[in-house]
């Protein structure tokens, strides 16, 4: 994971053990890559997490929400989600009121940016064509937010501003091929961890809770592989049992350009 040249990362709430007798808070983090998936129950939401997870000297293209969390990152190799800032937008149209215009705007850039973008992932339109269009894009969504700082409304001029805190992190994936728009991928991979904390309400311990994040790690690496979790699992005890290496979650040179590819 801290070599590979794209990584999504997302975190979600998560609970361990009990403090004050309520359910502990904590946090259930993951970082994807085109091979693996990695999960990580973390009593922090901090920095310290991705650090440890990714590596402070991590050089690839990161791919997350606005968290501050990630704010440490090198904003030149960081992709914010346009999944997240399309629902920041539809926040801006839904206070109605001058913010309400502007994000109408802002909208109408955001399907203009995703019209082009799709043409690129099919083929139909040449990535140096849709960095010349999208650099007129660029310039009017930042024109529009910098309106929305003085529209008068408090909660759309706040969102406008830590946009803009992150407006270089906006436009990676003009220029880099391999970087994706949205984090997708990260929400994606969280969405079985999801479903595990809606069903066991999260875990009891700390045990449980490396139980948890290795158990979806094997798991969601080996379907991203098109492997079988069940059989790995199974050559893992073999091996276990006979003090024998396990298996590796790496893929071979075939499975790893499947898994690249998909």
């Amino acid at each position: 994971m801290r070599n590979a040249e794209v990584v999504h990362a997302d975190e979600t709430g998560w609970t361990q053990g009990v403090k004050q007798g309520r359910a502990a808070r904590a946090w259930l983090w993951t970082v994807a890559s085109a091979l693996v998936v990695v999960f990580q129950v973390a009593l922090s939401r901090g920095r310290q997490v991705i650090q440890g997870l990714l590596g402070k000297d991590f050089v690839g293209w990161l791919i997350t929400d606005r968290w501050s969390g990630y704010d440490w990152y090198d904003p030149g190799l960081r992709q914010v989600c346009w999944s997240h800032l399309t629902r920041d937008f539809q926040g801006f149209i839904d206070r109605a009121g001058p913010g309400g215009r502007i994000g109408r705007d802002l909208m109408a850039q955001r399907n203009r940016m995703f019209k082009w973008w799709h043409r690129v992932r099919d083929g139909t339109l040449e990535r140096q064509e849709f960095q010349k269009r999208m650099r007129k894009v660029e310039r009017r969504v930042g024109a529009l937010l910098r309106q929305a700082l003085g529209c008068g409304q408090k909660k759309t001029a706040g969102v406008a501003r830590r946009i803009l805190r992150l407006e270089k992190c906006l436009w990676v994936f003009v220029d880099v091929p391999g970087v994706e728009p949205t984090n997708n991928a990260g929400e994606r991979a969280l969405r079985q961890g999801v479903i595990y904390r809606k069903l066991s309400f999260g875990t009891r311990s700390e045990r449980g809770s490396r139980f948890v994040e290795r158990i979806l790690t094997v798991v969601t690496t080996l379907k991203q592989q098109r492997r079988n979790p069940l059989e790995f699992l199974t050559q893992a005890l073999w091996a276990y049992r006979r003090g024998l290496p396990a298996p590796s979650l790496l893929p071979t040179a075939a499975g790893a350009q499947v898994a690249v590819a998909s």
